[in-house]
């Protein structure tokens, strides 16, 4: 895929050009049942062709040779000597037998026809193969093999009889996908004992096989699911499918039993051509692709977008909303399929026909007593999932019932500590939906303390973003908050998560936006560190305040949950000293 920059970006002229080039080189190449995409969007356009599996690096030279010839502008001096002959590609009038002579021949080299081979063989023993650019593997979790790329097995020495692939849920959405992730992987831990303790999933917050953390960092991409499906402890999969991987990287897996998409809100526009929420919901849905006629797409009915999209769907659906007499969902049951939602007060379940209580929303720990009301959808498509892949009703219920009873189920995602005479929540809300849902939430918890002890709390707010959203969306974040009208609020720079913005940059466009929201300046503090401005907070609090902290860095959370474990231990009182 190549994006389209400069004067030409936009000309149909050009497109057209290229796509008449790339269609002869593609013939040259034997490419020729491989589709040929141009997308335009509002920056730019983007321009994509298919290829071989082992034939994508002469892809790449294919298409940005094809674009170069179509808009008149060359990247001479781009190509390293080790590339003489591509070297001499980069300019006009070269002949067209030249440059395709030379592509086949880069295609020949780069070729690895015991991949192609082995990939054959993987799809009539029905199994599936995973390739990186260093290994590959075929089969699942336990029953997985795996190889380096440079000593590749002969398709007949391969065990196959040893190899099968494992149930695969995918779970993807603007928000709450790790809490979902989390809460299915409990839920089908606990439903058989083949899956106790082998139960793999990946996620934002790293890569966790029975319980224990396995990889480190963000891996809600290929990778992740890559290193949980070669794990030969895994009996199940559920694999965090975020939407900046199935840009860059696609799917890692071309088969998933169910897969989930909690909710669609405005997020990360402008990157790779995404403009509008019905762009983002077309790449979100991309995880759909990954569905048999037989397999489930879990779908949020309270979002209109993702409903349209239900209509669209050759799978079987199954959607939950807030309200079980939803009319999508009434309309389902009718038909015999899946719903979750909400009835007076207590979350049904129905599949096949029959109908189940979930027990009361207040009583599940994922809810804040029902105060965190948006973690009911998470719940609601858990269930559902789970449902789907043969979890029983009962032990859906009965893990719903503990689940998020210790922070350790759900480690930086609606964590509460009550220290002191103060509650603070850690959360990971990153975008204006997830932080007015926090808020919301936090709004909630003030109302119940002030009606049960009578004391009249502050909100007090932590306030950052990482720099790859644009302008518009920081100010629209910092909009969201001002609305709530915290007492307090301090701003975090991220040094970690600038993505191409200087220091201070993000800090000034949240400041600004607070301002035009018409929040006080004489409320706000900026401060360079996330867990220095963590601290200000602690500080500045007093009995029956409610402090909201976003926390975007797995280090800065846990040296939060440590100092307010440490709170908690010494019974630290609100407007005495931190510890250090």
């Amino acid at each position: 895929m190549l994006e389209t920059l400069g004067p030409t970006a936009q000309s149909s002229g050009a497109h057209e050009r290229w796509r008449e080039l790339v269609t002869a080189l593609r013939a040259a190449l034997g490419w020729v049942e491989q589709p040929v995409v141009i997308r335009q969007h509002a920056k730019g356009t983007l321009l994509a062709i298919a290829a071989p599996v082992d034939a994508l690096l002469t892809a790449t030279e294919v298409n940005e040779w094809a674009w170069e010839q179509a808009s008149g502008v060359f990247a001479v001096g781009a190509k390293t000597d080790a590339d003489p002959p591509f070297d001499q590609l980069h300019f006009s009038g070269v002949l067209f037998s030249t440059v395709a002579a030379a592509f086949v021949a880069r295609a020949a080299a780069e070729g690895n026809p015991a991949l192609a081979a082995l990939r054959i063989a993987a799809r009539q023993h029905h199994v599936a193969l995973l390739a990186d650019d260093e290994n590959i593997s075929i089969g699942e979790g336990a029953g997985s093999r795996t190889w380096p790329l440079s000593a590749l097995p002969a398709a007949a020495s391969v065990p196959w009889h040893h190899l099968h692939d494992i149930p695969k849920i995918l779970v993807t959405g603007s928000n709450g996908k790790t809490t979902t992730v989390r809460l299915l992987a409990a839920l089908i831990a606990a439903s058989e004992v083949k899956y106790r303790d082998r139960v793999g999933f990946s996620s934002t917050e790293g890569v966790v096989v029975g319980g224990v953390r396995v990889g480190e960092g963000d891996f809600s991409g290929p990778a992740g699911a890559r290193l949980v499906l070669r794990d030969p402890r895994v009996q199940a999969a559920v694999l965090e499918t975020a939407r900046g991987g199935i840009l860059r990287r696609g799917l890692a897996v071309e088969r998933a039993d169910v897969a989930i998409v909690t909710n669609i809100s405005a997020d990360h526009f402008g990157e790779y051509g995404i403009d509008s929420l019905e762009d983002l919901a077309s790449v979100k849905l991309v995880a759909a692709r990954a569905l048999g006629s037989e397999d489930t797409l879990v779908l949020n009915a309270d979002d209109p977008v993702l409903l349209k999209y239900a209509q669209t769907q050759e799978c079987r659906i199954a959607l939950f909303a807030r309200q079980e007499s939803h009319d999508a969902l009434v309309k389902l049951r009718a038909a015999g399929g899946a719903t979750c939602g909400l009835d007076d007060g207590q979350l049904w379940l129905t599949q096949n026909g029959n109908r189940f209580c979930l027990g009361a929303i207040a009583e599940l720990p994922l809810t804040l007593s029902g105060a965190a009301a948006y973690n009911i959808g998470n719940i609601a498509a858990a269930a559902l999932a789970a449902a789907a892949v043969g979890v029983a009703p009962e032990i859906i219920a009965a893990e719903l019932k503990r689940f998020g009873s210790t922070r350790s189920d759900n480690p930086g995602r609606l964590n509460r500590w009550a220290v002191g005479g103060i509650t603070v929540l850690i959360d990971y809300a990153h975008n204006p939906d997830g932080l007015a849902m926090l808020l919301a939430a936090s709004r909630s918890l003030l109302r119940d303390q002030h009606a049960e002890a009578g004391v009249e709390g502050r909100l007090g707010l932590l306030l950052g973003q990482a720099g790859n959203r644009s302008d518009q969306a920081i100010g629209e974040l910092a909009r969201v908050a001002a609305q709530s009208h915290p007492a307090f609020i301090v701003i975090k720079e991220i040094p970690g998560m600038l993505r191409g913005r200087a220091l201070g940059d993000v800090p000034a466009l949240l400041k600004a936006g607070l301002l035009a929201g018409g929040y006080s300046v004489a409320c706000i503090e900026t401060v360079a560190d996330e867990v220095d401005a963590a601290r200000r907070l602690l500080h500045w609090a007093k009995r029956g305040d409610v402090l909201v902290l976003p926390v975007h860095q797995a280090a800065a959370r846990d040296t939060l949950a440590a100092l307010l474990d440490e709170m908690e231990n010494h019974r630290w009182q609100a407007g005495t000293a931190l510890p250090a």
